[in-house]
């Protein structure tokens, strides 16, 4: 048995020199020149320069067929001495015959890395042929396995006083090359790595690796693997300490940091902290970060008394200040662009935004569709330190869809809570909304409804979500006879899932169910009515086209339930293609709800910012086929 030892200049003994010397290098990947068998080999895989007053021999082309499993032929084919040099002009017919002798030596240092010590490697130049033939076979062999694993923690305290110290076993559970596994140098070193990182996440930031190694057998094929880990100190966080702000007060930031002094040092807590920061808009740039100079100091300190990096023992708590790192967004910005739904149409948009007027941050949006154009206003009160994000506007927007022509105008407040992972808002309005249909009379409503909306988001990414559900539920309405034409209930419920499917695919399935209670439903405002078909709904219909008909138009119903299935195939990432199949309606009853079917084929690209889906959908219904497309996903 031989330690593969992370410094390959160590002294190794004579005895199966050869063996060891590949262990060294696969162990730390880092010596992987060929071997030069005489002083006038290549320097480091160099073909030797021909001696000034001698001609230099006539350049060689060859070729080079590796027999190898195709895992080890790639590997050699993209750092084999033999394979960089062809096409090289410098390189002669006797320099080819030495990197033909010193490629078995470079194969087993290579091959060493994906686990084989004991393989069986031949090298043969042909030369038979009009070009000359580098031959290599390579056997593998059987690849070496972690036979066992031993953590030692050295430094750890306990927790609590009387607790027990950190969990050894559940550190190990966690441990990415467990026994059984093949040795690989890239996965011990990431395992070495990923250990240390999952240490230093909570309570212990200054945790280090003191030592490693693997003992390897290459006659029994297992690697013996040790690995000892000093905690450092134990940390516990302390005040708040805030840089580069300017123009706003220190609330802005305060009341957004749960942290506090005597809490374990947690390196979610400061992530969690930045991000709520840079969601506010106050900022351009956020850091959030620990102060360890005094842990760092204390260290140098204990390095300098001791002759040895020994571990100490346990020393008081470390008191780590948060240091708030802010450049504060300009006050005032301006951004406009331009568009295209094939819902509303050619889309031009100007937003303005300034953080402080009367100490609050001012949201305005002036936006104009072919179909839709809407204004408005709101100002966003600093976050409370409850968590809470309060905020008040109004806004006029007017639709024009299937031939009803919604005018409404709203005043609201909103209190807005949680995380995006769990997101909830409480919204009270008061609104007026006037309905344009045909040349019939238009009609006028009025409400003050006040609405419950919650959502959890459980993906693998936000923005290009692979795996996972978003699940969106609202409870609301009016039932109060306070500025009330008609009182009413509503309740909705949205649902969005992603499952893998193969390697290259993902099944998408959505849902959606509406239901609106009321005596009269003329008297409820139509933008709390249901109707179905477009880019986010049923795909094969028009923005809106599925609903009550009244006239010429079509018009919101008391009931919606839709339902769509869909699989993408990402042949080429970041493009693919997908199949859909939608189904669903809108109507004033259940018996109304007759399902509208749209099904059809996509493409699709993984851009920067978001997935773009363009769709051909066939309205069964209707008999059209009918472009849908989308930037991102909506919920």
């Amino acid at each position: 048995m031989f330690p593969a030892r992370p410094d390959p200049c160590t002294a190794m003994a004579p005895a199966r020199s050869r063996i060891l010397a590949q262990i060294v290098l696969a162990v730390n990947a880092l010596c992987l020149a060929p071997v030069a068998a005489a002083q006038d080999e290549p320097a480091q895989g160099q073909p030797a320069p021909a001696p000034a007053d001698v001609a230099p021999s006539r350049a060689i082309d060859y070729d080079v067929r590796i027999d190898a499993p195709r895992q080890l032929r790639e590997l050699l084919e993209n750092n084999l001495d033999l394979m960089r040099w062809r096409g090289n002009p410098r390189l002669d017919r006797e320099q080819l015959l030495r990197l033909v002798r010193a490629a078995p030596e470079q194969i087993k240092t290579l091959i060493a890395t994906e686990g084989f010590y004991s393989p069986t490697v031949s090298a043969d130049l042909d030369t038979s042929g009009t070009k000359p033939l580098a031959l290599i076979d390579v056997v593998p062999g059987d690849p070496v396995t972690v036979g066992d694993v031993d953590i030692e923690l050295r430094g750890f305290v306990p927790f609590d006083k009387g607790s027990a110290p950190i969990d050894a076993a559940a550190l190990r559970n966690r441990w990415t090359l467990p026994v059984g596994a093949r040795f690989r140098t890239a996965d011990w070193e990431a395992a070495k790595r990923g250990l240390v990182r999952q240490i230093a996440q909570t309570r212990f930031p200054r945790a280090q690796l003191l030592e490693s190694s693997a003992t390897v057998d290459p006659d029994t094929h297992r690697a013996l693997l040790k690995v000892v880990i000093d905690s450092g100190p134990d940390a516990h966080f302390g005040g708040l300490e805030i840089e580069g702000l300017k123009r706003y007060p220190p609330s802005v930031i305060t009341n957004l940091n749960t942290i506090r002094p005597g809490d374990e040092y947690s390196e979610a807590a400061l992530q969690a902290l930045q991000g709520r920061l840079q969601d506010t808009g106050y900022f351009s740039g956020v850091e959030v970060s620990a102060d360890m100079s005094s842990v760092i100091a204390s260290q140098v300190q204990d390095l300098k008394e001791n002759e040895a990096p020994t571990p100490q023992p346990p020393s008081p708590p470390a008191v780590l200040p948060v240091l708030v790192r802010v450049t504060e967004n300009k006050r005032k910005n301006v951004a406009l662009g331009l568009g295209y739904s094939t819902n509303t149409g050619a889309r031009a948009q100007a937003e303005y935004d300034d953080l402080n007027v009367f100490g609050k941050r001012m949201k305005s949006n002036v936006l104009y569709e072919q179909k839709h154009q809407a204004a408005k206003a709101e100002f966003y009160l600093p976050t409370t330190t409850g968590g809470y994000n309060n905020s008040f506007g109004a806004g006029y927007d007017r639709l024009d869809a299937n031939g009803q022509i919604t005018r409404t105008t709203s005043v609201h407040a909103k209190r807005a809570w949680g995380s995006p992972l769990l997101e909830k808002t409480l919204t009270l309005e008061a609104l007026t909304e006037q309905v344009t249909i045909d040349d019939m009379p238009t009609t006028r409503v009025k409400s003050v409804p006040l609405t419950f909306s919650i959502t959890k988001r459980h993906l693998d990414s936000l923005v290009q979500p692979t795996r996972g559900y978003i699940v969106n539920a609202q409870v609301g309405g009016a039932v109060l006879p306070v500025l009330t034409d008609e009182k009413f209930l509503r309740v909705y419920t949205r649902a969005l899932g992603y499952k893998p499917v193969g390697d290259a695919g993902t099944l998408i399935v959505r849902g959606e169910f509406g239901a609106v209670g009321s005596k009269d439903k003329n008297g409820v405002p139509s933008t709390f009515l249901f109707r179905a078909g477009g880019d986010q709904s049923v795909r094969g219909y028009g923005y809106q086209q599925l609903g009550v008909p009244v006239g010429s138009a079509i018009t919101g119903g008391r009931y919606l339930l839709t339902g769509s299935a869909e699989y993408d195939y990402w042949f080429k990432p970041p493009w693919g293609a997908a199949v859909f199949y939608d189904v669903g309606n809108a109507g004033d009853n259940f018996h109304d709800l007759k399902p509208k079917v749209g099904y059809g084929v996509g493409a699709r690209w993984r851009s920067p910012v978001g997935p773009i889906n363009v769709d051909f959908a066939y309205g069964k219904a209707v008999h059209k086929v009918r472009l849908h497309f989308s930037l991102g996903f909506t919920f």
